[in-house]
């Protein structure tokens, strides 16, 4: 994969192929190693190792200032973080830790992480074909553990059985960069947090609500 990388770049660039064609010609890169190698590529920076680290050394100061949220908000993110207290699963924390960031910067987690059972698979199957981007979870019952974690982008699963939440979102995050797409419009404030915050890629410039988390978070 590394000897076609500038192919591959010419061709998402200059051509703005269709995900499904894209997936098609190049299968390799709907792979976890190959979507942490094409993250490095592209950024000079390892994907998931970086990302894991980095969300852990904030998990404590993000938890200080989200518990701190009143009102409706600060009830949702209770909600969000209830589990974990139930649970000492570490990917389960980090992905409270982050349905919490989303509901902080006053976007909607249910619009992009999708939960369906297995039992109602025709539904969930209808629905994620209109899905735009986001992360899928299906679960054989309402309680159990996942039976499968995947990718959407355009309506197609990229990629599945990625093992958790946070793990697809990582993976969502670098093809993001691989596939030279926008952010999702219902998350673009979560993705900027991650991409220049927790990442610190392209940090200069920062949205106002961006800003003013990160100086809550290193105060």
């Amino acid at each position: 994969m590394e000897k076609t990388f500038s192919q591959r770049r010419l061709e998402i660039v200059e051509q703005r192929p269709m995900i499904g064609d894209f997936k098609s010609r190049w299968p390799a890169l709907f792979q976890q190693s190959e979507v942490n190698a094409e993250f490095l590529r592209i950024t000079t920076k390892p994907l998931q190792s970086k990302f894991m680290y980095q969300l852990d050394h904030f998990s404590d100061k993000l938890l200080q200032i989200f518990t701190s949220k009143g009102g409706v908000k600060g009830k949702k993110i209770k909600e969000a973080l209830a589990i974990t207290d139930l649970c000492d699963n570490i990917n389960t924390r980090r992905e409270c830790i982050l349905k919490s960031l989303v509901i902080y910067l006053n976007e909607d987690p249910d619009s992009f992480f999708k939960e369906y059972l297995a039992s109602a698979a025709d539904d969930a199957e209808r629905d994620i074909s209109n899905t735009v981007m986001g992360i899928y979870t299906i679960r054989r019952n309402g309680d159990g553990g996942p039976e499968d974690v995947g990718i959407v982008i355009e309506g197609i699963k990229v990629m599945e059985n990625v093992g958790s939440v946070i793990v697809g979102l990582i993976m969502l995050l670098g093809l993001i960069y691989a596939l030279d797409l926008s952010f999702p419009d219902n998350l673009k404030y979560t993705f900027e947090f991650l991409q220049k915050v927790v990442m610190n890629l392209d940090g200069h410039k920062l949205n106002a609500k961006i800003q003013q988390l990160k100086i809550k978070l290193f105060a």
